[in-house]
């Protein structure tokens, strides 16, 4: 499940459109620096066709699915706290319930076996 938390307003070309915020359950992560365990959560973006005030009344709800690591061009990244530049080559998605890995691997697997 993941829970819509927030919205932006974005712009393209010549129009506006809004995405909406999605996150996914509280997972503890180990870290690397200090040996400890801290809580967080994945965080991603999806793009919608409602306007503000439907994407507003959406703040709180929650759909099925999960927020999934993928591959992508590297690109630079700025953090925030410390304004240090760094290149990451991946990025957060949503993938529908009925898109999850282990189902694309059937899918992909039933399609295999048919050629």
């Amino acid at each position: 499940m993941v829970r819509i938390i927030n919205y932006k307003k974005r712009q393209a070309e010549n129009r506006e459109f809004f995405v909406l915020e999605v996150s996914g359950g509280i997972e503890m992560v180990l870290s690397k620096t200090t040996g400890m365990y801290y809580a967080t959560s994945k965080k991603a973006t999806i793009t919608s066709t409602f306007n503000e005030e439907t994407c507003k009344s959406l703040v709180g709800s929650e759909f099925p699915g999960s927020i999934v690591k993928e591959e992508c061009e590297p690109y630079e990244y700025t953090i925030q706290d410390t304004g240090e530049f760094i290149t990451l080559s991946h990025r957060y998605v949503y993938r529908a319930e009925e898109l999850t890995n282990s189902k694309v691997n059937s899918v992909q697997s039933n399609f295999a076996m048919t050629d």
